[in-house]
């Protein structure tokens, strides 16, 4: 018999449009990926920059630069780091921010690496202080200090380490420590990819994984990608699943279209949550202003789940604003919902509450 509350404790349904990988897909992201700078799609500014760095590292016979990518999940900081690791025929080390949690366990993988070598550290924002605190004479010196003993007989040695190149990735560029900042030789931000762009991964996945895909279908699900690549290869397979299931595995915008609104993956990248949150602001508090806490008990999600993954593609597209009373939907929001614009509530109507994520001062914010 089951017992109360445990469908309330039960694990959330995955959610498709996750900007982040789960384990499996990470495995299945490895054939995806370029592993040349040229077969790297989109970021042109950066691939530049890139391309001048490597050339000039690969002449004068040395390691590359520490790099620092910023930016939102799945666009591919990952991929670059590999890429990086392949331009300069270095072996390639993977590791993250979490993993590392005694300045050992930092000490242990460095003093493994081989000169040249590729050092990614994935959400590096999040390392343990004294782990960050190893990283310094490592990035500047390329030696590590470790101290042997406890008390008055404690002593310092000072190791050499080949020189290696770090790559650290993090989508929270401001809780990265000034002092390991100002390490990294290139700091570059990744931004959302352009349509076109979305297109021209989508055919490269699809040859890939051998999937038959048109013009018209790559464009279908490029447009509802959220302008991540990571969604755009999880956006295909579904729909080469629905190809092969109800259709003869021919992937067209017609059936693009079909799979994607099976999926509830609307024409703008919007999935059952995100419409659900624009309704619950638009039909049950008039446009807003809405509380946070309020606005994340009308939708069934907590409120952390709401600010950090819903709300950030809404803001993107400019169907949602933050204030300091509450949230309110903009005209686009009415818009896409296809719901005539009501007028305001009173002042001080919904909002705002406590630990709604208010800004001090009343400025807008967002």
């Amino acid at each position: 018999m089951k017992s109360p509350g445990a469908d309330s404790e039960a694990s959330p349904e995955p959610r498709l449009l996750a900007p982040s990988a789960d384990p499996v897909e990470v495995a299945e992201e490895v054939s995806l990926r370029p592993r040349r700078l040229a077969e790297f799609v989109g970021q042109a500014p950066l691939k530049e920059h890139l391309e001048i760095m490597l050339e000039a590292a690969r002449r004068r016979e040395e390691p590359a630069d520490h790099m620092l990518f910023a930016g939102p999940p799945g666009l591919g900081k990952t991929s670059l780091a590999g890429i990086i690791a392949n331009e300069m025929g270095a072996g390639f080390r993977v590791t993250s921010g979490p993993a590392l949690v005694r300045a050992g366990d930092l000490a242990a993988l460095l003093t493994n690496l081989s000169e040249g070598d590729v050092l990614f550290v994935d959400e590096i924002h999040r390392l343990a202080r004294p782990v960050e605190e190893i990283l310094y004479p490592a990035m500047e010196d390329f030696q590590l200090d470790i101290v042997l003993g406890k008390g008055p007989a404690a002593r310092s040695i000072r190791l050499d380490l080949p020189h290696f190149t770090l790559v650290g990735a993090t989508t929270r560029t401001g809780l990265i420590t000034g002092p390991l900042r100002d390490r990294f030789g290139f700091v570059a931000r990744l931004d959302y990819y352009e349509v076109a762009d979305l297109e021209l991964i989508v055919r490269r996945s699809a040859r890939v994984l051998r999937a038959t895909l048109d013009q018209e279908g790559g464009s279908e699900i490029a447009k509802r990608s959220r302008g991540t690549p990571r969604l755009a290869n999880r956006l295909l397979k579904r729909v080469r699943d629905y190809a092969e299931v109800r259709g003869d595995g021919t992937i067209d915008r017609e059936v693009a279209r079909s799979g994607l609104d099976l999926f509830q993956v609307d024409e703008l990248g919007l999935d059952k949550v995100d419409r659900a949150i624009l309704e619950a602001t638009c039909s049950k508090f008039g446009g807003g202003p809405v509380g946070l806490g309020t606005l994340a008990v009308a939708v069934g999600e907590a409120p952390e789940t709401v600010e950090d993954v819903y709300e950030p593609f809404l803001l993107q597209l400019g169907m949602l604003m933050r204030t300091p009373r509450g949230r309110v939907a903009t005209p686009l929001a009415w818009q896409h919902l296809g719901l005539p614009p009501q007028a305001r509530p009173p002042a001080g109507a919904n909002g705002p509450e406590p630990g709604d994520g208010a800004e001090p001062g009343g400025a807008l914010w967002g």
